[in-house]
């Protein structure tokens, strides 16, 4: 498969490349407070280069197994990561699913880049990549997610308690899915 280079009005998006790993350091050290609520506890080594660099080789062979598609949006020079995204855990044979994650940067959170984005990369999932469902999951209180996924055509499925250990604390879980449409 050639790697996807996919343009929006405002943006690049593209795999994760070896390359990017200062990019990545930067977007994970500016965001660190604003993304906190939202993603696992981080150690300090996760902030560093190395981590970076690490992260990036096993997200690069995730690729090359067709296991998970880790995608930057970045600014139109290429310079600065103003968001990511990833479709992971993906299953072939009768399923052809996925799960979709997310983060955007606090400056642009808000701006519509997100949603501008996942549209131009559910296109290529479910294009390209052929898959037939997309699921991705939010935190209850997290009303961006909520109404991000809504505007995105995904349907809410189920409620999973105690789902993903969050900040420090299990955090239950509104499922979502997208259905490849035909």
């Amino acid at each position: 498969m050639i790697a996807p280079r996919l343009l929006t009005s405002r943006s690049v998006l593209r795999l994760i490349d070896r390359d990017d790993a200062k990019r990545l350091l930067r977007f994970r050290v500016e965001n660190r407070e604003h993304l906190a609520p939202w993603e696992p506890l981080r150690e300090a080594w996760y902030f560093t280069q190395e981590q970076c660099l690490q992260y990036i080789g096993e997200a690069r062979e995730a690729i090359r197994l067709d296991r998970a598609y880790p995608f930057l949006i970045l600014d139109p020079a290429e310079e600065h990561i103003l968001g990511t995204f990833t479709f992971s855990n993906v299953v072939r044979g009768a399923f052809q699913a996925c799960h979709l994650g997310y983060a955007m940067g606090a400056s642009n959170e808000g701006s519509g880049l997100m949603k501008e984005s996942l549209v131009e990369g559910l296109a290529w999932a479910f294009g390209s990549l052929g898959l037939h469902r997309v699921m991705a999951n939010y935190i209850p209180r997290n009303e961006r997610s909520a109404g991000l996924l809504r505007a995105l055509g995904f349907e809410r499925e189920g409620l999973a308690r105690a789902y993903l250990l969050i900040a420090g604390r299990w955090e239950d879980h509104v499922l979502t899915a997208l259905i490849r449409p035909d």
